[in-house]
């Protein structure tokens, strides 16, 4: 039974049956609570976005896939998730079912922080699982089936995002025990959604047309990309700053170098388009500022104002280039979501062992860490370095395990069938899948004929072009590679 009371200050006094006495600040719960609805957002936000990056015959099922992901996580968390990443009783690797269907999570202490109750806790906690494979899922655009994503999300959830937040943020868990800094979630949201999206895109195959001028388009609705981002950047301030877990002085720290990065992030990505096009491209900003915001999720609670910037530069350098992966190996991720995410959480890792500082993280008035290279604790180096590798082999072989046991179940293969993949792709996932339009037929027609043109050129989508210098005396065979061949 629930016992409440209030004390004289306001703070909430919750008694246990056994009498132990948990008091909680009222004003923390709340800035918890908030954090929740903010990194709830940047769900459908991230929907917003992967659709403004794809063509208008597709761009319905990634907005569809954000509200849809959130309920299975939603109920995959209640019937077991939180208990595998979050039990106190756990292993090193993952937890048990202790709080199956959610018995017990309340007015307890969490494990997270004692100045919050784990009913609080765990529906924060809720939106990282529920966001993560989101993030993932832009990889089965415009070439995957929509109907098994249910099974997939529960599947990979429970045997890929919760041992790896449990070994995270779990008092038992390997990589906390051994001192891993991960402030909210470079290796548990970024790196093994950035490393799934890679094992789905070779699972998948290329879409039709990869390497041709077939895929020669531009995002189709560069207002969502920023609405998209707008609501990412915004949620990120509850992501980050909501990851103290109380309204102190270390979650103003944390908005503030959330904020930065993502800045210097935007403008150095913008900036390196630039010199290639010549152009102040909108989508090459708001590509840099999510790569800000992924490579300093790690590290906000551990640096300073100065570092994010740094933060920025490199996530906004590494990650644009690293785009150009997918040409040289030779794989089709349709939204550069391993060079974005799983690259820039490797990013912010290796940066959160050189400059977290344990100043920083006392801001809250009780974290004690041994800091990063600034404060001549130079082994941090090679605790970020095992951390992100693990989180990225595990994720790699988990998720491709997961991709060939489905693979093998009747109607819940993720790949077309054979026979109706092309037609698929030429009519689009929206048409074939759900029968229904982001913008009804308007355009669509357009569409569909451009998926007729043959030619030569070499980009592919997504969020970065093959690099290229442009020429302002560019002959007109080379204007129309570059130009889109979809409305």
């Amino acid at each position: 039974m629930v016992n409440i009371t209030y004390d004289a200050s306001g703070d909430m006094v919750a008694t246990a049956d056994d009498g132990t006495v948990s008091v909680y600040n009222l004003g923390d719960i709340a800035w918890t609570l908030a954090s929740t609805a903010l990194v709830w957002i940047m769900i459908p936000g991230l929907g917003f976005l992967y659709s403004g990056l794809l063509r208008r015959k597709n761009a319905l099922t990634q907005i569809y896939l954000g509200v849809m992901v959130l309920a299975v996580v939603s109920f995959q968390w209640f019937f077991w998730g939180y208990s595998l990443a979050f039990s106190e009783t756990g292993s090193a690797y993952i937890g048990n079912l202790k709080y199956f269907g959610l018995k017990g999570v309340l007015d307890a202490p969490s494990m997270g922080s004692s100045r919050i109750p784990a009913l609080v806790f765990c529906v924060y906690q809720l939106m990282f699982a529920a966001i993560t494979p989101m993030i993932a899922l832009g990889a089965i655009a415009e070439r995957g089936r929509l109907g098994p994503v249910p099974v997939f999300v529960f599947m990979w959830s429970t045997l890929v995002y919760d041992p790896i937040a449990c070994w995270t943020w779990s008092g038992n868990g390997w990589s906390f025990i051994m001192g891993g800094l991960d402030f909210a979630g470079g290796t548990p949201v970024h790196i093994s959604s950035g490393t799934a999206a890679l094992a789905i895109s070779i699972y998948l195959g290329k879409r039709k047309g990869w390497g041709t001028e077939r895929l020669s388009y531009k995002p189709h609705n560069t207002s969502y990309v920023i609405l998209g981002t707008v609501l990412l950047w915004f949620g990120w301030f509850g992501f980050n700053g909501g990851s103290a877990l109380s309204a102190n002085l270390r979650a103003a720290q944390a908005c503030i170098v959330t904020n930065l990065a993502a800045s210097c992030g935007g403008l150095t990505w913008m900036l390196w388009d630039y010199r290639l096009e010549k152009k102040w491209s909108a989508v090459g900003f708001c590509s840099g500022a999510i790569a800000g915001l992924v490579a300093i999720t790690p590290a906000s609670g551990f640096v300073g104002a100065p570092a994010a910037v740094l933060f920025g530069f490199m996530a906004g350098t590494v990650c644009n280039f690293a785009t150009q992966l997918k040409f040289l190996c030779n794989y089709d991720d349709t939204l550069d979501i391993f060079a974005s995410h799983a690259i820039g959480g490797v990013v912010g890792n290796v940066l959160t062992a050189l400059f977290a500082q344990a100043s920083v993280a006392a801001f809250d008035g009780f974290t004690e860490i041994d800091g990063g290279w600034l404060d001549h604790h130079y082994i941090q180096l090679g605790y970020q370095l095992a951390d992100s590798v693990s989180g990225m082999a595990y994720s790699f072989v988990m998720t491709t395990i997961i991709l060939w046991i489905m693979h093998f179940i009747p109607y819940c293969d993720l790949r077309l069938p054979e026979g109706s993949s092309e037609e698929a792709q030429v009519v689009g996932m929206d048409e074939y899948d759900m029968g229904e339009f982001a913008y009804d037929y308007v355009g669509l027609e357009q569409e569909i004929v451009g998926e007729g043109r043959d030619g030569l050129g070499i980009t592919t989508g997504g969020r970065e072009p093959h690099h290229h210098h442009a020429s302002h005396h560019s002959s007109s065979t080379e204007e129309e590679k570059r130009a889109p061949t979809t409305a």
